[in-house]
Parts: structure tokens; C-alpha cells; sequence
């Protein structure tokens, strides 16, 4: 996928900046980890759990460097490029722990640089290494990936995919407006201002009305018209789908090239860029899940999910290459796809989270051609905002969670004050992963899904502040960077 987005003149960028980037490596080893994942995943509160874990020396069992005191310290450095926004780190970490509020989701990309001086665990590299090991992480939001297919795609292509799928049964109601307009407009007709901008608010308003949490839908390109940042009003992103186009070359001067024109400087001024200036530069890869958000909104929204991480592991260049081709081209060797919001459900279901989030990543692993790069699936929490108890004795116990729901959750009628701490009984999921694309009564889904609070941070018997807690953050950080600290 990702080879045939690429024209002469971007592989030949992409392989200066590749061999600019591995001579540099010479001298300061870097790893640059890309962490995406649809809205709400937890990307930012992932990225801010890493970071205040390996800089206070968090509670990392699975992460073998940590654990066997090899790391001297990590610390944060600037960062290699200019022009990118740097991660917030700080003020993310001060509305955890300071004020117990979830940070601003991701927005736009950022980028922090997190640098680890270590003892290897290998008497050889100790004689010819440094020891020191800088992580680029760079945190992008997962739509933005999603444009990436577009890239090969031609505007009449794109139009008939988009409008055949503003058809599903799950998109029909929140597509109508939109499709409807869309029916009484003529694209051979001049082209109109006007004419463009209504219908690009209308298809606007339809890929929102598809991230509200009753939805949860994915796959709802383009990703800039739902975070346009400083592009909002610009022509790149005042265009919309046409109905049956066929194979019809627009007329000069018509609504239909003007379309066409603003779709194709969208990739090339928006999409293309993004490619090649951040995804081609990765070397390893986190993609963050809300599976049970998903499996809350029905089985259309995890088969939506579901096509969406397929294309997003299609656009990846991931595999393991060769001394030569690996001065000119970086591949990403590692991909991780994590299962969020783990606490959100007792332990005693978290082998079912992971099992259900590789059952939805089967099918865009095997479509994907990873050419011997590592793969793996984990449910995990990043950031802790639940604890684990039972209500009732004997065999009518009940495990439950425990935690305080943020401000306005509901749950069978209650609603929440965001001060009050509770114990929920979150259900059980399925135990066979294939029932999660099965229809089922809205009255019967398998958990109970409420949003909780950061959690208050602990102190030790010395009064210190300790870190935040997580589940298997250790076993990500392992995968994504052990082999590079060992």
C-alpha cells in the first residue's frame, strides 16, 4: 500500500532524509516510536504514562531494563524538529495528578524526546556502546492516517467509496441530509462557491454525527475535516463527494473540477506531506483501541473499527529490510495494537479485551504484508483510574470495580457528581470473540461502560508521591523498546 502513494520524487526525499537520519544515528542513537489511534483511544494519556513512568521510575515489572536497574536515568530533551509542536508533556501531567481531569485529546501532531542512559545487559556492547538512547515519540491522530488510502484513489473513486458506504445501514440516518443535498446538485454545472461550501458543511456534519459515542464509527475520511486546525475555510477543505460520477472527465470550469482540483490539493498539500515527513521516519509503531466503546455502540461499530485498522496497518511501511536498503528507506519493525481503558473492566476479563482486539486485528494483520516484522496485541490501561474489590460474600460475590465517574456518567438511572466514589459491577465480555459481530439487542450489551477520574496518586511509607499506576504499560514499553536497551 504505502509503496504506491509515493511518486519518484517523494522516494528520493524519503531516502535523503532517511540517510541524513541513519548517519546522525552514528552518533546519538534514536528511535523514533510513531503512537496513534482513533479519537479517544488514549493517546495522550498513554504518551504522558510512558514518559512520568521512566523519568520517576514507575512500577515497571515486565520492562526487564527497568526492573534489573540498568536504566541510570531518563530525562527530557529538545527535540529534533523545529517545526513540529512539542508534546505538552508537563501540562498534561499536572491535569492528571494536579487536577485529576483527562488531558485535551490529540488534535494535531506533536512530537517529545525522551533520552534513556543505561547499563547494557551484554558485556560486548558495553566495550562499543555508549549506552544512551534517545525515543522521538511522535503522537498523531489516527484520522489523519486514514487519508492515507486517498492517496491512491482518484476523486470519482473516492465519491462512489464514500457514498457507498454513507449507505450502511449504521451511516443511512446520519448520511441522509447530506445525500440528499447531494442528489440535487448537478456536477456538470458551473462551478459555485457557494454551492461547494454547503455541501462540504453538510458532509462535515455527517463524519461528526458518526463520532458521537452512540456511533463510535472509524472510518470517516477525509481526517482534516474533522480536526481542520489552522486549514478550517481553506479551499483544500471546502470540497465533498459527488454522486455517480462514473468515469466522465469534468468539464473545465464546472462544480465537478472544481471538486476534483480542491480534492487533489488536499492530498497533495495535507496527505502527502504528513506521509512523508512522519510516517515514512518511524521505526516502531503503537496503535491505541477503544474496543469497548466499539462493542457499547453495536456490531456495525466494530466492523467499522475493524476496517479502519485495517487500513491503517495497510499504510504502514513496516517489515525488516537489509543493510542497504535500511540506509535509504526506515521500515517499521514492531507494531503494537493495545486494547484501552482495560481498568475499565475487572482482571478477571482482561484475557477477553485482548483476545477480542485480535480477533478484530486478524484480518488486517493477514491483509497486511508485515515481511517479517513483529506484531503483537495487549489490554492494558496506561493510566489507572480504577481499583478492584467484590460485593457480597460466598458464591454471591461479585468482582467490581471501584473508582470515582467523571461528572454526568449515568448508569441504571444514577447519575454521577464527579466527587463521589462507587463500585460497578462492569459485566463480563464474551467469551467467544466472534459473537462481537453478531447483532444484539442494545439492552444487552456485555459491559457497562462509565468513564471514571484520574486516580489520586498513592504515597509510600516515606511520604513520597509514587507513580502513576497503569496496567501492562511494562509489557508495551518491553515490546516497543526492550531488544533496543538490552
Amino acid at each position: 500500500m504505502a509503496s504506491s502513494i509515493t511518486s519518484l520524487t517523494d522516494e528520493a526525499r524519503i531516502a535523503l532524509d532517511t540517510l541524513t537520519g541513519r548517519a546522525s544515528n552514528l552518533f546519538n542513537p534514536t528511535l523514533r516510536i510513531g503512537v496513534t489511534g482513533l479519537s479517544r483511544a488514549g493517546k495522550t494519556v498513554f504518551i504522558s504514562a510512558l514518559v512520568h513512568n521512566l523519568l520517576h521510575g514507575g512500577r515497571l515489572p515486565l520492562f526487564e531494563a527497568q526492573k534489573s536497574g540498568r536504566i541510570a536515568r531518563a530525562f527530557l530533551e529538545e527535540q529534533p524538529d523545529d517545526a513540529v509542536p512539542r508534546f505538552q508533556y508537563e501540562d498534561h501531567i499536572r491535569a492528571l495528578i494536579g487536577d485529576r481531569v483527562w488531558p485535551d485529546s490529540t488534535r494535531a501532531i506533536s512530537e517529545l524526546r525522551l533520552t534513556v542512559e543505561y547499563e547494557s545487559a551484554s558485556g560486548w556492547n558495553r566495550m562499543f556502546s555508549r549506552g544512551r538512547l534517545s525515543i522521538d515519540i511522535v503522537d498523531y491522530p489516527g484520522e489523519w492516517l486514514l487519508d492515507l488510502p486517498l492517496l491512491g484513489k482518484t476523486y470519482a473513486e473516492f465519491s462512489r467509496d464514500v457514498f457507498e458506504l454513507a449507505a450502511f445501514p449504521v451511516r443511512a440516518g446520519l448520511s441522509e441530509e447530506w445525500r440528499a443535498r447531494a442528489a440535487t446538485v448537478d456536477p456538470n454545472a458551473d462551478a459555485d462557491e457557494m454551492t461547494a461550501r454547503s455541501l462540504a458543511e453538510s458532509f462535515t456534519a455527517y463524519l461528526k454525527a458518526g463520532k458521537d459515542d452512540s456511533r463510535a464509527l472509524s472510518t470517516l475520511p477525509p481526517g482534516r475535516f474533522l480536526m481542520p486546525g489552522d486549514l478550517e475555510g481553506s479551499p483544500a477543505l471546502t470540497f465533498a463527494p459527488l454522486p455517480n460520477l462514473g468515469d466522465v472527465r469534468p468539464r473545465s470550469g464546472s462544480l465537478h473540477a472544481m471538486m476534483a482540483r480542491r480534492y487533489e490539493a488536499y492530498k497533495s498539500h495535507v496527505v502527502k506531506p504528513f506521509f512523508r515527513e512522519h510516517v515514512t521516519r518511524l521505526d516502531r509503531q503503537i496503535v491505541l483501541v477503544d474496543a469497548m466503546q466499539a462493542m457499547n455502540a453495536g456490531s456495525e461499530a466494530v466492523a467499522d473499527l475493524e476496517r479502519a485498522l485495517t487500513e491503517i496497518l495497510n499504510c504502514f511501511r513496516q517489515g525488516r529490510g537489509h543493510l542497504l536498503t535500511d540506509l535509504f528507506s526506515r521500515r517499521i519493525d514492531r507494531i503494537l495494537i493495545a486494547a484501552t481503558k482495560a481498568d475499565h473492566i475487572h482482571h478477571e476479563s482482561h484475557d477477553r479485551l485482548q483476545a477480542i482486539v485480535r480477533r478484530i486485528a486478524d484480518r488486517a494483520i493477514a491483509r497486511a504484508d508485515f515481511s517479517g516484522a513483529a506484531v503483537d496485541v495487549v489490554a492494558m490501561a496506561a493510566v489507572r483510574a480504577t481499583r478492584e474489590g467484590t460485593v457480597g460474600d460466598g458464591s454471591d460475590a461479585l468482582p467490581v470495580i471501584m473508582g470515582t465517574p467523571l461528572a454526568g456518567e449515568t448508569i441504571d438511572g444514577e447519575r454521577f457528581d464527579g466527587k463521589t466514589e462507587t463500585a460497578i459491577f462492569p459485566g463480563d465480555l464474551p467469551a467467544k470473540p466472534d459473537s462481537i459481530f453478531q447483532d444484539v439487542d442494545s439492552n444487552s450489551h456485555p459491559i457497562r461502560f462509565v468513564r471514571f477520574r484520574p486516580p489520586r496518586l498513592e504515597r509510600n511509607t516515606a511520604g513520597m508521591t509514587l507513580s502513576l499506576p497503569h496496567i501492562r504499560l511494562d509489557r508495551a514499553l518491553q515490546f516497543l523498546l526492550g531488544d533496543q536497551l538490552a
